[in-house]
């Protein structure tokens, strides 16, 4: 089995030729060529936080399974926190902190990373806030946009800058930094402020998670900022029939959206993206623009 060193560590890398989507033909290597190429751009969104990966050895038309805890033979260099789960039970799980985490990671046919709105050290403090845009039969990523462009002028009222990346499927994921918030406190700021919206446009947006009511709306899902559920971070790649990825957005980008083809974009897409316009998400990481939840 191939052996590669990536900053120190020495990482076993085995099947690259093997296709991970066969619709497009694309490979494991192909997978970690990306993960190399935009790691500035996607480690400080994961780095801290307790991971979670949807593998897919076989590829996307295989088996796909949804793993919390370290895989079977985790190198003692990969940092590994302690999480609790709903029950109270205590769980460990992966930090992709580093480029050799990455690598590792993703020669595991690790496609998708997935996080919590806090980080590992302080499970209790919600420093994120997200609202996932998920639009009902009928409806596509442009009727997220509307719906997102409602929600950037409201959450502006509360005084909270918010930023905007494609899930890397069909809609959107909206971020906020936070401070003095808890995983219950967003919560239920994130759904009261969806409950609004459906008042205000109940022809265009639905709060409740009933999937029948969905059709001809677009969905605010206030609920993954619960402390035990996690979102598609941003620049991963998703598990889907193409190679799309959650690609971080510019608000003249959104506003001029007309088709899905508009804000699609692949695993070959990105790297150059991220040369030419920055990482569009990077305010999310200064401090200064964190801000307080409201007063209820």
């Amino acid at each position: 089995m191939p052996i590669t060193e990536v900053e120190g560590r020495r990482i076993k890398v085995s099947h690259l030729e093997r296709v991970l989507w066969p619709e497009t033909g694309t490979t494991k290597g192909e997978l970690l060529h990306y993960y190399a190429s935009v790691a500035t751009g996607l480690l400080p969104y994961v780095s801290g936080r307790p991971v979670s990966f949807v593998r897919t050895p076989d590829g996307v038309d295989g088996k796909r399974f949804f793993q919390k805890r370290p895989p079977a033979g985790t190198p003692d260099w990969v940092t590994v926190s302690q999480s609790v789960r709903r029950s109270g039970e205590f769980m460990e799980q992966v930090q992709v902190n580093d480029l050799p985490t990455l690598m590792w990671a993703a020669n595991l046919a690790c496609v998708e990373l997935h996080t919590p709105q806090w980080c590992a050290d302080e499970p209790g403090v919600a420093d994120r806030l997200v609202l996932d845009l998920d639009p009902g039969d009928g409806c596509t990523v442009v009727d997220c946009c509307r719906v997102a462009l409602l929600l950037r002028e409201r959450l502006a009222e509360d005084g909270i800058e918010i930023w905007a990346k494609t899930s890397g499927s069909k809609g959107l994921h909206l971020l906020a930094a936070l401070r003095d918030a808890t995983p219950a406190t967003a919560t239920a700021y994130a759904k009261r402020v969806a409950q609004e919206l459906e008042a205000r446009h109940p022809d265009r947006v639905i709060s409740r998670m009933t999937k029948a009511a969905r059709s001809g709306r677009v969905f605010i899902d206030w609920s993954q900022n619960s402390g035990n559920k996690t979102t598609a971070a941003p620049y991963t790649v998703r598990a889907r029939p193409t190679p799309t990825v959650s690609a971080p957005l510019s608000w003249p980008e959104i506003a001029a959206a007309h088709t899905p083809d508009d804000l699609t974009f692949t695993l070959a897409d990105l790297p150059a993206r991220l040369s030419v316009e920055g990482d569009l998400l990077a305010p999310l990481l200064d401090p200064a623009r964190a801000a307080p939840l409201p007063p209820h």
